[in-house]
């Protein structure tokens, strides 16, 4: 009997739109990153998922992308629904995008042409080489993103629930790592979409196959 871990990088937001360095900065949906969500709230309802747990981050952006995935797909989960009509969902600041450090703010062009296209692409692209005051993406794996599910998603899967992870680019992006998908050698070649829900199945406790999940 197989279960999934459902994950997805928060719909278009509005610095994604301009193309800025976002990170801890809490910043809205686009009407479009809206849209997104709500597909893939549809996506998930197709799917006749169940979920018995929900994790996302602190920030609005991957909370509201969540939500709408849930109002979406409420016919299957109304058991996560609360008293107050809110849905139950665990929000952890270890879920969090990348801190961009002291980038967060600017476009990226506009950084480019300021310290260096060569320069902007390490700090963008590099593993373990982190923006002035911010993380590296081997920092995001090893400090935060690794250990927090190891500890508390992990488990639950290999008791064979189903989990929703509504999060962001980088967040995902380190949990490839994690689940050994992708490598620190080979990570930049993932494409992870916004609003677009990845699969990841398990069977006995062990992952057995990752894909997107389409209309």
């Amino acid at each position: 009997m197989t279960n999934v871990l459902v994950m997805l990088r928060h719909g278009l937001s509005q610095w994604n739109l301009e193309n800025r360095f976002t990170g801890f900065r809490d910043v809205p949906l686009t009407e479009e990153g809206i849209n997104e969500a709500i597909r893939a709230g549809q996506k998930v309802a197709k799917a006749g998922y169940r979920f018995d747990g929900v994790y996302t981050s602190t920030l609005d952006r991957a909370i509201q992308t969540t939500k709408y995935v849930l109002d979406n797909a409420a016919d299957n989960n109304a058991h996560l629904k609360q008293a107050d009509g809110t849905w139950a969902m665990v929000r952890h600041d270890d879920l969090r995008e990348r801190d961009y450090g002291d980038l967060t703010g600017l476009n990226k062009a506009e950084t480019a042409d300021k310290f260096g296209a060569d320069q902007v692409h390490i700090w963008r692209r590099s593993y373990d080489v982190p923006p002035p005051n911010g993380e590296s993406l081997k920092n995001v794996v090893d400090d935060r993103v690794g250990p927090y599910f190891m500890k508390e998603i992990m488990p639950r899967l290999q008791k064979g629930e189903n989990i929703l992870l509504g999060a962001h680019g980088n967040t995902l992006r380190a949990l490839l790592i994690v689940l050994g998908v992708r490598t620190p050698d080979n990570i930049n070649e993932a494409e992870i979409g916004t609003g677009q829900p990845i699969v990841f199945e398990f069977n006995g406790g062990k992952m057995v196959k990752s894909y997107n999940l389409d209309e």
